[in-house]
């Protein structure tokens, strides 16, 4: 009989060790949003009042908002922009600096300081919303934190005053959100928001165009043309619109010429002045690097060694910062507060390439920038103010020369002063700048009468023609816009005014002299 053969031993494998699930990054999870934003928003609410709390002590941290409360008050007598007063700005800041004294109080100018915290505070939320909408709750936590930590990384005057560049953020971050969405009708008016805040603003555009050719271009060729088209005509409405009412709100040929077209000198001259205008840039392009020192090692780490963001391209975030860059660098001036333009695209970079780090990685990176912030905001508190001191000896002495209902010039680069004296000016031109070119830093060769604004020299002349000032203050202090250096000026001066007797740290005082 056959014998069958001995049953085989069955194979023995090794036994496998049971795998971990891979558990989804941190930072990756979501939770409701109204959790979320619960727990965010009055951590951004504390830290945007902290950051600021310094813009509360001094009533001007900078020209500009001298500029903007003198037209506010001559908006609220009855002035119109861009005739009975100008600028090279649009007209939305002005509009809320008017806005907000008439809520107030006339002399309130805490209501101007809690503007930029709300400003501040906006954009850290909108940044914070396209970080999670994108990479999870972890990052939305750090592009909101991270970016009121950078955001008084430069000199106090450039980041405690209530300039354009920080009511112009929310807007810029909010158009780049909406298209992220895909919602360009309000994309377009965010960014119109932006362009009315500050002409820069409008560059945010860019990365706007740029996400609806990115979201089109994954369909077919039809579909694509349609999106796009939808995209751009919705995108187009939702921009002109606020920008043609706003024109007409003031007056269209006025607005056209202020914003756009009057000041070709003002922006593109730089002869002479090079070296100056250099310094200056570089200065602030290292205070933006130190301010950041603690994110930029990690940062670059995380570029070389992998794609970040799960995969995803940054373009979009490159795009919006080069825009930005250039938007810093138009009409040479370089000034810290133009920088801050720069800081929501960084924020969110630095944001997609920190995601990667363990919780106690990422908190041990945040600290340097923290501890910066910190740095910046004992900074303010104690730094002096040499400018606004010499506004405020120069506004005693108006008030003792000069009646309530008087009217006077100051010439000069303050004009904080008319609102410290509480005195009218005689001119629709606040600054000597209109009238010289000069701007802050900028004194070479191109300041002069024939480099003013067109037609500027003739419109002042009949002003002081016409109502003449009962003061005239030359603030000058030997700057290239001297009266002596200008004709026009020196004429008036020495026809109908006479010197005062004495100066305020240089500063000359005229009155009208008996036979005039």
């Amino acid at each position: 009989m056959p014998v069958e053969p001995p049953p085989t031993a069955p194979r023995l494998t090794p036994a496998r060790r049971p795998t971990r699930p891979q558990a989804a990054p941190p930072q990756a999870a979501r939770t409701p949003p109204h959790a979320f934003w619960r727990r965010l928003l009055p951590l951004l609410a504390a830290v945007s009042l902290a950051i600021r709390l310094p813009s509360f002590l001094h009533p001007f941290w900078s020209p500009d908002e001298g500029y903007l409360a003198v037209q506010a008050r001559i908006l609220a007598e009855g002035g119109e922009l861009y005739e009975t007063v100008v600028d090279r700005k649009p007209p939305l800041l002005p509009w809320l600096y008017e806005a907000a004294f008439a809520f107030f109080g006339d002399g309130s100018a805490q209501a101007i300081k809690l503007l930029a915290i709300a400003a501040q505070f906006s954009t850290a939320a909108l940044l914070a919303a396209f970080a999670r909408r994108r990479w999870g709750d972890r990052s939305g936590v750090t592009a909101g934190v991270l970016f009121l930590l950078i955001s008084v990384g430069f000199i106090p005057q450039d980041t405690q005053s209530v300039t354009f560049e920080v009511v112009m953020l929310p807007f810029t971050a909010a158009a780049v959100l909406c298209a992220d969405r895909g919602r360009w009708g309000a994309a377009g008016v965010a960014v119109a928001g932006a362009f009315l805040t500050k002409q820069t603003g409008g560059v945010v555009l860019v990365p706007v165009l740029w996400l609806l050719w990115r979201t089109s271009s994954g369909h077919g060729p039809a579909r694509q043309q349609a999106l796009l088209r939808t995209g751009l005509l919705r995108t187009a409405v939702g921009f002109t619109a606020p920008v043609a009412a706003a024109a007409l709100l003031t007056d269209p040929a006025g607005f056209v010429f202020w914003t756009v077209t009057g000041s070709g000198a003002y922006v593109f001259s730089l002869t002479g002045s090079e070296l100056h205008v250099l310094i200056r840039a570089l200065v602030n392009s290292l205070i933006l690097c130190l301010c950041c020192a603690g994110i930029l090692p990690p940062v670059r780490r995380a570029l070389q060694v992998a794609r970040p963001a799960a995969g995803r391209p940054l373009t979009d975030l490159w795009v919006w910062f080069a825009a930005s860059a250039g938007a810093v660098a138009v009409g040479f001036h370089f000034f810290g507060h133009y920088f801050l333009q720069l800081l929501p695209p960084i924020a969110l970079l630095a944001t997609a390439t920190l995601r990667s780090l363990r919780h106690e990685r990422l908190r041990h990176v945040l600290s340097v920038p923290a501890g910066a912030c910190a740095l910046c905001v004992i900074w303010a508190f104690f730094a002096p103010h040499a400018e606004l001191t010499h506004a405020e000896r120069v506004a005693a002495a108006v008030r003792e020369h000069s009646a309530p209902t008087d009217r006077v010039l100051v010439w000069g680069m303050h004009p904080q002063t008319y609102r410290l004296a509480d005195r009218a000016p005689a001119s629709r031109y606040l600054t000597a700048g209109f009238l010289t070119n000069f701007s802050g830093g900028r004194d070479g060769p191109q300041v002069g009468e024939e480099y003013a604004v067109p037609g500027a020299w003739r419109v002042f002349a009949t002003e002081m023609r016409t109502r003449p000032p009962a003061l005239i203050v030359d603030d000058s202090r030997g700057k290239p816009y001297a009266p002596e250096h200008l004709p026009t000026l020196r004429r008036l001066l020495a026809g109908q005014y006479e010197p005062l007797p004495g100066t305020v740290e240089g500063t000359v005082f005229y009155v009208r002299s008996s036979g005039s």
